[in-house]
């Protein structure tokens, strides 16, 4: 009789408060999946808490189209060249005049119209933080170009990422950025192999972590509902819009810092969406939030 009305008390404080609060999969899924149903596109979403190794995934496998996001697995490559010493972060690149290209996002480009020899650690830093197209391709092309950055995905276990052209390649064929593609599930796993030290040194994993910590773009996405001051590591991806209103890419991924501790991976993509810049950043930023909420406890 003791041993039942212990096991009846257990139950009590244990198992029935976790019912009542309800998993991820009930109450958090509600809450994407009704801010998911009215974008007009494709809304993927995966999340992870690191401490906990809870996940959650809405249409999290499926592919969609990866655009500047791609950045941070090129800056993975890079570093991990910087690693096995192939590469040093103090090692002068030289960009010519031809190397920048016109009407492309670059803040390099802007600041040196002539180019210039630029230490790899600088372009990382412009490539990540500003997502600067230039300095992207740049240093794509010192490390050989797309292949590498496979190359690299496939060797630490990432399957569902595929970066296969450039920022200037994807400008010049409406067709060519639905080549780079991942899926969310496959995006978080990278970020979380960043944070854990699994795949960099320790020097190279902090000084990475610091560039998505001082990421410019997308301050109405991941960052746009959390409370100011929330540290949120991320990388954004955005595409041209069509003559049709199509916009294939409105993403951001990242890592964010919760007030109780614990660190939140949250990877949204809004594909092929008709919306309006507006709705699709409100579309992420209300996901983000969501989350935020219900792992903030």
């Amino acid at each position: 009789m003791k041993k039942c009305f212990l096991a009846a008390f257990i139950f009590l404080i244990l198992v029935v408060p976790a019912l009542s609060k309800g998993s991820p999969d009930s109450v958090l899924r509600k809450q994407i999946e009704q801010i998911a149903k009215p974008v007009k596109g494709i809304v993927g979403v995966s999340i992870k808490n690191i401490e906990t190794g809870d996940t959650l995934s809405y249409n999290g496998k499926a592919r969609l189209v990866l655009h500047s996001v791609m950045k941070f697995p090129i800056a993975l490559t890079v570093l991990h060249w910087v690693d096995t010493g192939k590469l040093q972060l103090n090692q002068m690149i030289h960009i010519g005049k031809r190397d920048l290209t016109r009407n492309t996002w670059s803040p390099l480009r802007d600041k040196y119209p002539k180019g210039g020899d630029f230490p790899v650690s600088e372009l990382l830093s412009y490539m990540v933080s500003q997502s600067d197209n230039d300095a992207c391709d740049n240093l794509l092309k010192t490390i050989g170009g797309p292949a590498t950055v496979q190359a690299y995905m496939l060797q630490i276990g990432i399957r569902g990422i595929a970066v296969r052209t450039s920022e200037a390649d994807m400008a010049s064929s409406w067709e060519l950025q639905y080549t780079n593609w991942c899926k969310p599930v496959e995006m978080t796993a990278l970020f979380d192999h960043l944070y854990s030290g699994k795949i960099l040194a320790k020097s190279t994993t902090d000084s990475l972590y610091q560039m998505l910590l001082s990421t410019s773009t997308g301050p109405k996405r991941l960052k746009g509902l959390l409370p100011a001051g929330t540290l949120v590591a991320h990388k954004t991806g955005s595409s041209p819009t069509n003559a049709e209103g199509l916009s294939p890419a409105t993403n951001d991924a990242g890592i964010i810092t919760l007030p109780n501790g614990k660190h939140l991976i949250v990877s949204v993509f809004v594909c092929n969406s008709t919306n309006d810049e507006a709705t699709r950043e409100e579309t992420i930023a209300r996901i983000a939030k969501a989350a935020y909420d219900y792992y903030n406890h």
